[in-house]
């Protein structure tokens, strides 16, 4: 099998086109990097970029990229709604095929020692990668952002893992790890009511709901917190939305597809649905998927599953998913290992 290594860097730029091509021009003149994905966020002020490959051409990809990043961006000039800390923001890892997450937390190390080492960039652990239960958030490592690094950096409790204890004014500082696969998955209803997705998606997500007593007060424990009703899944986010004025949704982060896979949740929105007199109109998958996922899918919906072929049980998962009902869903550019160009 084919080793893939998925990497997704997300740069301090997203206004000015010219840097971010660059960028990506570098990391791409490394052999067999694929670049699946582009998005620029004005407002953020930041790109993430998806690319995929072989591990360790995906690494040198990465590195290359990040020394164009740190001579074109500087930080001193960067704002921005979304939280950030470094001009390259956080670098994940993930692992796609023929791969494990070991192998992404080693890339991870390689990462961030080369390039501590090359570029004096200070850079921090986490997700899997994480030496501390601290580092294991990146919420938890970006607090404080780039205007509160000066005192970050003078706590020892804050000490890069790799590279100098010191503020960097132009480059900031760089977070790295290996991390399981997120999909962005959406499923719609046959209704107008949010609240009807909320109550659907309280019951499955893995935080659950609150709990509250009979007069509808929050149950509170000895830990001054309230207390709550565990969901159903396990590694799954979810929460009621809105597709357009007339259709509510079930938006969800499925955090570890072999967990809690996109067939599980979607029978199980279906049930509730019926509960509520609703019905499940529509799948809705954002960005790309691996082949995996798609397979575990289309094999509960395949009604000969061991004698389909991999292109016949992808149809299944699409049409068991219902994601060729908002759009036509065209697998060689949606399913990760296909858009890179490896058909297995």
């Amino acid at each position: 099998m084919l080793q893939l290594v998925e990497c997704v860097p997300n740069f301090s730029e997203g206004r000015d086109k010219d840097i971010i091509d660059a960028i990506t021009g570098e990391m791409l003149s490394i052999d067999n990097v694929v670049l699946l994905d582009v998005d620029m966020g004005f407002d953020f002020n930041r790109t993430v970029v998806t690319i995929v490959g072989p591990p360790n051409m995906v690494l040198e990809a990465v590195i290359r990229g990040t020394k164009v990043a740190l001579e074109l961006i500087d930080m001193r000039q960067h704002s921005g709604e979304h939280d950030r800390m470094g001009a390259v923001d956080v670098v994940p890892f993930i692992p796609i095929s023929g791969t494990t997450m070991e192998d992404c937390v080693q890339l991870s190390i390689q990462y961030a020692k080369r390039v501590s080492e090359e570029l004096e960039l200070p850079v921090y652990l986490y997700a899997e990668s994480a030496r501390s239960d601290e580092r294991i958030r990146l919420p938890d490592i970006r607090r404080g952002e780039y205007e509160g690094l000066v005192d970050k950096l003078q706590d020892p409790k804050w000490a890069p893992d790799f590279g100098p204890a010191e503020f960097k004014p132009t480059m900031g500082i760089t977070a790295t790890g290996g991390r399981n696969i997120l999909i962005a998955y959406n499923v719609n209803l046959n209704t107008s009511d949010k609240a009807s997705a909320a109550k659907i998606a309280g019951k499955l997500r893995s935080s659950g709901v609150i709990l509250r007593d009979q007069n509808g007060e929050k149950v509170v424990g000895p830990d001054g917190k309230p207390e709550r009703i565990p969901g159903k899944f396990e590694a799954l986010q979810a929460a009621g939305w809105m597709y357009n004025e007339n259709t509510a949704q079930v938006s969800m982060n499925l955090l570890d597809y072999s967990v809690t896979g996109l067939h599980s949740i979607t029978e199980a929105i279906r049930e509730e649905s019926k509960l509520l007199g609703l019905e499940v109109t529509a799948g809705e998958l954002v960005g790309l998927v691996p082949l995996q996922a798609m397979l575990d899918a289309g094999r509960f919906y395949s009604s000969e599953p061991e004698s389909d072929d991999v292109f016949e049980i992808v149809q299944a998962a699409i049409r068991g998913l219902q994601l060729d009902v908002l759009d036509s869903f065209k697998s060689n550019e949606r399913i990760i290992e296909w858009a890179a160009g490896v058909i297995e």
